[in-house]
């Protein structure tokens, strides 16, 4: 297993894994920094202090009440649908392409793509916010048009990796890509 280290577009450290389980089979799953304690502390602070300010103010205990239900009701939603630990891409010649979300509660999202489907594996460009991103995203086949592209699927939207290591990405997935691509002439 080889692992690097990369920065997202915002400018967090992330982490980048490639596993190649054979030739055709590689795993690579872009890892985010874990959730900070200082930042949940500051958040949590300054809901309680507004909360205890409210409670002054009017003299009823279930804005205390209120404030610790919500901000622990809040974070609970946070980790399980929103902070994504791990985003990994699981590319087999021979099936197809599973994508994994793995949340910080440890609830993990997945989504399989059969290899017939999948056109080809691009990064993109857009702009926001007077900047240039780059991601990756797979172009599936319009099954009405050979030529054509029924939906792109982009990939990483979580942890938002910049280009360098959005490279290192897609030339592993078009080696995997060219080795099928050239296994049916070859027959």
């Amino acid at each position: 297993m080889e692992e690097r280290r990369y920065r997202s577009a915002s400018g967090a450290p992330i982490t980048l894994r490639r596993r190649q389980h054979s030739a055709s089979c590689r795993e690579l799953a872009v890892r985010c920094p874990r959730l900070q304690l200082r930042s949940l502390s500051a958040v949590t602070s300054a809901v309680w202090l507004a909360a205890y300010g409210l409670f002054v103010l009017s003299e009823n205990s279930m804005v205390l009440s209120a404030a610790i239900f919500v901000t622990l009701i809040g974070l609970i939603v946070y980790l399980h649908f929103v902070k994504i630990d791990q985003e990994s891409l699981l590319v087999i010649g021979s099936l197809g392409i599973q994508v994994t979300s793995s949340y910080a509660s440890g609830k993990e999202s997945t989504t399989f793509i059969e290899m017939s489907q999948v056109k080809d594996v691009v990064i993109n460009e857009a702009i926001h916010m007077q900047k240039v991103i780059y991601y990756l995203c797979i172009l599936l086949q319009d099954l009405g048009d050979p030529q054509g592209v029924s939906e792109v699927v982009p990939l990483f939207q979580s942890s938002k990796p910049r280009l360098d290591c959005l490279i290192e990405v897609y030339k592993s997935c078009q080696e995997i890509l060219e080795q099928r691509k050239t296994a049916p002439q070859s027959s």
